[in-house]
């Protein structure tokens, strides 16, 4: 869908497009990639390279045109193994034409025009608006940051009760989206020193120092995330093997126990004389009682070194 927006205290939507207004395009159709083919003349290798779903954050330059490709967290569905992940957002910019391209549906460009609104903010120069949507990908990391530890803390909830496969599997999973996020951040911040190399003079200064705070603090809550995640699926696998121990003590020393009498009865139901006749109407009773007390004996010395 292709939007056209112009900016006076905040983005508002217009009918048509005009120098210097912002082509909003989400999810583009294919009559619609032809329009910024042929009508803004966008060259295809940009389109190309947004459509990857797993280019990285950078800027380039061909026929005049200046590409900038960020990367922005979406939400997956529900029915997804993998909560959340990144895609390419390019903001591409030549004289008085600004256009943004998204594959994909996502809630960031429509925050970022609901909070101009709200702040009746002014965006005139490319350079500003390109880190003004740098800053609301730093608040959405954030804020599915918050919705992972959210995540996180239910699946321990449940883990402490029971520890299944799918809650282990479902730790898993948050912890790919983790690193999908940390690679992604990392791309942004890099992309911010070009940026400021670019543009140097250009740049709002605080602006910019306002940015880079936020996607630092980005970064360091997934890292953060990322490290206590991983100390939660080592101490869990420990947990898991403790419990392994725990039970195979148990079954051994079950069989230790059930071995004693079938070992006696076995050497007594041998057809060769071992010293009780079986006429002696306290043989069956001599047997059974000699093997009971072994298991009781064996049973109590298991139970002293915490076996049972």
């Amino acid at each position: 869908m292709i939007t056209y927006l112009e900016c006076e205290k905040g983005f508002s939507e217009i009918e048509e497009w005009h120098p210097g207004c912002w082509v909003k395009v989400v999810e583009p159709t294919q009559e619609e990639m032809n329009i910024l083919e042929n009508h803004f003349g966008l060259p295809e290798d940009f389109l190309n390279d947004i459509s990857d779903v797993d280019e990285r954050p950078r800027i380039e330059r061909n026929d005049g045109w200046i590409c900038t490709i960020i990367r922005i967290p979406i939400t997956c569905d529900s029915d997804a193994a993998i909560p959340f992940i990144t895609v390419p957002l390019g903001v591409m910019v030549k004289d008085d034409i600004i256009i943004t391209l998204c594959y994909y549906k996502n809630f960031l460009t429509t925050d970022f025009i609901d909070h101009t609104q709200k702040r009746n903010i002014d965006i005139k120069a490319a350079p500003d608006f390109i880190l003004r949507l740098l800053n609301s990908s730093a608040y959405w990391y954030l804020k599915d940051l918050r919705d992972v530890y959210r995540m996180v803390a239910d699946a321990e909830s449940e883990l402490e009760q029971s520890i299944r496969n799918e809650d282990l599997l479902k730790i898993m999973n948050i912890q790919k989206s983790l690193v999908i996020f940390a690679a992604a951040i990392s791309g942004n911040n890099i992309l911010m020193e070009r940026l400021n190399r670019m543009y140097a003079g250009e740049l709002d200064r605080e602006l910019f120092e306002d940015v880079s705070i936020e996607l630092r603090q980005a970064d360091t809550t997934a890292a953060i995330a990322t490290q206590m995640l991983d100390r939660t699926l080592n101490t869990y696998a420990s947990v898991i093997s403790n419990n392994v121990n725990a039970i195979m003590k148990r079954l051994t020393s079950i069989s230790l126990i059930l071995m004693i009498p079938t070992l006696i009865a076995s050497f007594y139901g041998m057809n060769v004389d071992v010293g009780i006749s079986m006429e002696n109407d306290w043989a069956f009773g001599a047997i059974a009682g000699v093997g009971l007390t072994l298991s009781v004996l064996t049973t109590f010395w298991l139970h002293k070194i915490k076996w049972l």
